[in-house]
């Protein structure tokens, strides 16, 4: 019976294919049957050619397909049914534009054909695999314990996920939701709230010196970014002790790190390890996997083609309607940038789906992926604008579809979805306040040399400036007066320190007029880290206010900034706020709280980047608005992340519900630890001894 439905689906799909060269045949010049049972001919070879031949010319053509989008596949499969048909006496076919209109039509006949019926080719591929199931089974081979899917959807915040879930966005996560099949629980991130921290904390369960998205390593001299191959695969270097949480034969797709995967692609960490000679832990095979097992079906190069161009389009479209609408906080959508949102949202999305079907067909235990389309849409749209929510949409059919096929792979499988940290909204502090953080920093610290007012205002990085423009520059120089009670006490200070010359020890730079060729500014989202190129150690509170007097109390009093950390010789490191400081040593609050706005975890949160061995001389965590969730990133985003303040720090995890509770965990690390025991419970990993067990254990 089984066997003569696939005879029938392999029917249609040939009946279909042979219609359309006979309506193609009438209405496209340039492509001519003679006979009718050409069609049917044709119509074969295209199949024979899309089943037998396609795959093996992926192997040797795969980048083509992958860098274009699919366009460069069609244009070979093009090029193939110019040459097929020509061996075929009566039929006539002009060349590649013709034979590209044949391939459009005929796959996308045959794709609507097999959606009006529900003909579903996971169905046909994990129905085959559960025959292959069944008989190991029938053999003695057991059952196995269910497999897990992670799937991260990327920078999707908790109030955002509940949205998608009550209007209808997100069906799929609904109906789990509703029918009590899995439960929705929080997380909070760490004050890193962006991918390289979490992921690191969440696969390798450490997440130590991550300080951003990138920092100033002092001891190599460089800058070191998450999404640099080489960094990533040193700071996997760094957390990974071989028992992460995909190191018991599990698949990393789509990720910054590996968490120990045997199986991995799309991970940026691997790639150093991938293009070295072989014979290392990570399998180099699997590097283009996902990639080719998608591409190889050329209908699917044809639906990613044509949906990579629908979402070109789309960004187009909706760019220009918030341009017209005057939609605030918008920022310069153009560019290669459309391009880049089709390859996240169409192209990596359809991919890592693929892998993720080869992995349950596998019978992997544990796969880890992240879905990055919202995220990326979100930094340039908003949060819940109409565009961002449409991304999620797609990415709840996609799970979706995971689910429909891990109910018919060869074991079962339990999904559970998750972020690694959520967006706040606002308008980027360049657009707000006129100039970039960099150039703030520089400013006080006597960059440029002169009367600021002699320069021209600087050009802002994305976006028009509002209407109240004007009111910027009253704004900047009330920030750069020290009008506010801290900045008035740093001052206090620096006057005192000045009138002493004993506090200032023999060999310390004088306060310099120009020392922005010594400063480097790198921006994380929603933090700054400003560090001291020419001073090796961790620069103290006392040496920047004798070096740069006005940088600490310029910083504090602008309206953009929320607080500063920084160390003290005498009192350790201190939070500070326009209003009050907060001594993380012992707690000791004067003034206002600056971390009140930011939570119950922010003191323990600050605290914990503070004993980093490569936290910056300063950081700085943008200015947010509990009332309006409204903060301003130092990166040209609408929605964005990486620090403290709004929903930016709220992650979510929805999990079976017949699983344990994972609490409240705060951090990465923490949530590693449920996910660890979530497995653990399933047989999948070993528990993770403390260090007396350890001890214990090796000893005996």
């Amino acid at each position: 019976m089984r066997g003569g439905r696939s005879l029938a689906r392999v029917l249609l799909v040939w009946l279909t294919a042979t219609v359309t060269l006979w309506v193609l045949d009438d209405a496209l010049a340039g492509f001519d049957m003679e006979h009718w049972w050409l069609a049917p001919v044709c119509a074969l070879l295209l199949g024979a050619l899309a089943a037998v031949v396609w795959p093996l010319v992926m192997r040797v053509a795969l980048p083509v397909a992958v860098y274009t989008f699919g366009l460069g596949g069609l244009v070979l499969l093009s090029v193939a049914v110019v040459a097929v048909f020509s061996v075929v006496p009566g039929v006539t076919l002009a060349g590649p534009f013709e034979a590209l209109a044949v391939v459009l039509a005929t796959a996308v006949a045959t794709a609507l054909v097999s959606a009006l019926l529900a003909i579903d080719s996971d169905e046909i591929f994990f129905r085959r695999a559960g025959r292959r199931a069944r008989h190991h089974h029938d053999a003695g081979g057991g059952s196995p314990s269910p497999g897990v899917l992670f799937l991260q959807v990327d920078g999707l915040g908790l109030p955002t996920l509940r949205r998608a879930v009550r209007d209808g966005t997100m069906p799929t996560l609904a109906r789990w939701l509703t029918e009590g099949s899995h439960q929705l629980s929080d997380w909070h991130t760490d004050w890193s709230a962006q991918t390289g921290a979490s992921q690191c904390g969440i696969l390798h369960g450490d997440n130590d010196d991550v300080v951003g998205f990138r920092w100033y390593d002092k001891d190599r001299r460089r800058v070191i970014t998450c999404s640099s191959p080489g960094d990533a695969a040193e700071i996997e270097r760094r957390h990974s002790d071989g028992h992460g949480l995909l190191s018991q034969d599990g698949a990393g797709r789509g990720n910054l790190f590996t968490g120990d995967a045997a199986h991995v692609s799309l991970t940026l960490s691997a790639v150093p390890l991938l293009t070295r000679a072989r014979g290392g832990r990570v399998r180099s095979d699997r590097i283009g996997a996902g990639y080719y097992a998608y591409f190889a079906n050329p209908v699917n190069g044809v639906r990613t083609a044509v949906a990579a161009l629908a979402d070109v389009v789309r960004e187009l479209v909706d760019a220009a309607r918030q341009r017209r609408a005057d939609v605030r906080p918008r920022i310069r959508r153009g560019g290669l940038y459309p391009l880049a949102r089709a390859g996240t949202t169409v192209v990596a999305r359809d991919v890592l789906v693929s892998a993720l079907l080869e992995d349950m067909l596998a019978g992997r235990p544990v796969a880890y992926a992240d879905f990055v389309g919202y995220d990326e849409v979100a930094h340039h749209s908003g949060i819940e604008r109409a565009d961002a929510m449409h991304v999620l949409r797609t990415i709840d059919q996609q799970i979706g579809r995971l689910a429909r096929a891990a109910a018919l792979a060869p074991r079962p499988y339990e999904l559970v979805v998750l972020s690694d940290h959520g967006q706040t909204q606002g308008q980027a502090f360049t657009d707000r306040f006129g100039e970039p953080v960099e150039h703030l920093v520089g400013r006080l610290c006597g960059e440029p040399d002169g009367d600021p007012s002699d320069e021209e205002p600087p050009e802002p990085v994305r976006g028009p400036l509002s209407a109240d423009g004007w009111q910027l520059g009253a704004t900047l120089a009330e920030a750069g007066s020290g009008v506010g009670p801290v900045a008035r006490m740093l001052a206090a200070r620096r006057t005192r320190a000045d009138r002493d010359p004993a506090r200032t020890p023999p060999g310390e730079p004088a306060p310099a007029s120009r020392a922005a060729p010594q400063v480097l500014v790198l921006a994380s989202g929603h933090t700054a880290l400003v560090s001291f190129t020419d001073v090796d150690d961790r620069v103290s509170l006392e040496r920047i206010e004798r070096a740069y007097p006005d940088l600490l109390p310029g910083l504090v009093d602008h309206p953009g900034v929320g607080f500063l950390l920084v160390r003290g010789e005498e009192d350790g490191p201190m939070v500070l706020g326009r209003d009050g400081t907060h001594r993380l040593a012992d707690g000791v609050v004067t003034g206002e709280d600056p971390l009140e706005p930011y939570g119950p975890h922010a003191a323990a949160l600050v605290a914990r980047v503070d004993g980093f061995a490569h936290c910056a001389d300063i950081m700085v965590n943008s200015r947010y608005d509990p009332v309006r969730e409204d903060a301003s990133p130092f990166e040209p985003h609408v929605g964005s992340h990486g620090g403290l303040g709004g929903p930016q720090n709220d992650a979510f995890v929805l999990y079976p519900c017949t699983w344990a509770e994972p609490g409240e965990p705060v951090g990465a690390e923490a949530l590693h630890r449920v996910l660890r025991g979530w497995l653990t419970d399933l047989g999948h990993l070993l528990p993770v001894l403390s260090d007396a067990d350890a001890g214990e254990a090796r000893a005996s």
